[in-house]
């Protein structure tokens, strides 16, 4: 099997945290000029592509500008800085719990992407604890939704990121996340649940199908009262919202969830009102790297279950 050659360095510096865009230019020679590529791939504004152009903004493996009539080259890549939207300043820290020569873990707080994502690019973690511990080479070997908040893994070295990520891949990061959900005393837990669950392009939600199950959560009660209950849920099985899907088919959907039972309005990107009650609570895992064992623990608190008439307000 023959490996893959990986792409040139980037001869651009990261903006604000954020890596440049890098383009390779397909192997068909269907287009006479980069520029003309660019304009029918990139879906950008009219105009926008010259203006990049005409301003150097766009530049080839030697760090040269490229021009609106630099010729097609299949194979070739080039770089640029994407125009970064108005982002919304998410006014919560992201916490270091830990680091090393490998190893970043942090506390990620509600409302705050992983990466760079859509709408979500300089407000992200990544972009922040590269900026923060002035490490740019930093990369997440996994990935939290933006509005669950707990730790993460982020690593220091390239070289090293495929090692970590298939820890994940292949299950071997033991993963504990803590919900505050209403308290139901006729559900029988603990519980294992398995479902398969399906997301598609383009749909907000996911949705339980039939057919062989792909995702898999234990379900425990913790503590309960005044008619809300602190959960500890184990996924085995890491399918996109599938803690959410679980605790929504047991008929207790976790506190502050705008998607499930039922997909609720869009909340204003500057409205930081009652987060989503779920926390990524412990990582826990041999590193593939040093052969040390880590467990770490999440510091936040569900502000459901602490304070909960903070959270309602």
């Amino acid at each position: 099997m023959r490996r893959r050659t990986p792409p040139p360095p980037s001869p651009l510096p990261q903006r604000d945290g954020v890596d440049p865009v890098r383009v390779r230019l397909p192997a068909v020679d269907t287009w006479a000029t980069v520029r003309d590529h660019l304009v029918a791939r990139l879906a950008a504004r009219p105009g926008v592509i010259d203006s990049m152009l005409d301003d150097g903004r766009i530049v080839d493996v030697e760090g040269r500008p490229v021009s609106r009539d630099t010729a097609y080259t299949p194979g070739t890549f080039v770089w640029f800085h994407r125009e970064l939207p108005d982002e919304e300043h998410v006014p919560f820290p992201v916490e270091v719990v830990y680091r090393d020569e490998h190893l970043v873990v942090a506390d990620k707080p509600h409302f705050l992407a992983t990466t760079p994502r859509g709408s979500h690019i300089a407000e992200t973690a990544l972009a922040r604890l590269r900026r923060q511990l002035e490490i740019p080479a930093l990369g997440a070997a996994h990935r939290l939704d933006r509005l669950t908040a707990g730790l993460v893994l982020f690593t220091v070295r390239p070289e090293e990121r495929g090692a970590y990520q298939t820890l994940f891949r292949d299950r071997k990061v033991a993963k504990e996340y803590e919900a505050v959900a209403p308290y139901d005393p006729a559900l029988d837990l603990p519980r294992t649940l398995r479902s398969r669950i399906l997301k598609e392009r383009g749909v907000l939600a996911a949705r339980e199908i039939e057919g062989e199950p792909n995702a898999e959560t234990r379900v425990e009660l913790l503590e309960h009262g005044d008619g809300r209950a602190r959960y500890r849920l184990t996924p085995h099985t890491g399918q996109t919202h599938q803690l959410r899907v679980h605790m929504s088919t047991l008929g207790v959907p976790i506190l502050g969830d705008p998607l499930y039972p039922v997909v609720t309005d869009l909340v204003a990107a500057d409205d930081f009102r009652r987060p989503l009650q779920l926390l990524a609570r412990v990582l826990e895992f041999t590193d593939p790297i040093t052969g040390r064992d880590h467990r770490f623990v999440s510091r936040r608190a569900l502000q459901a279950w602490s304070s909960y008439e903070e959270w309602a307000e």
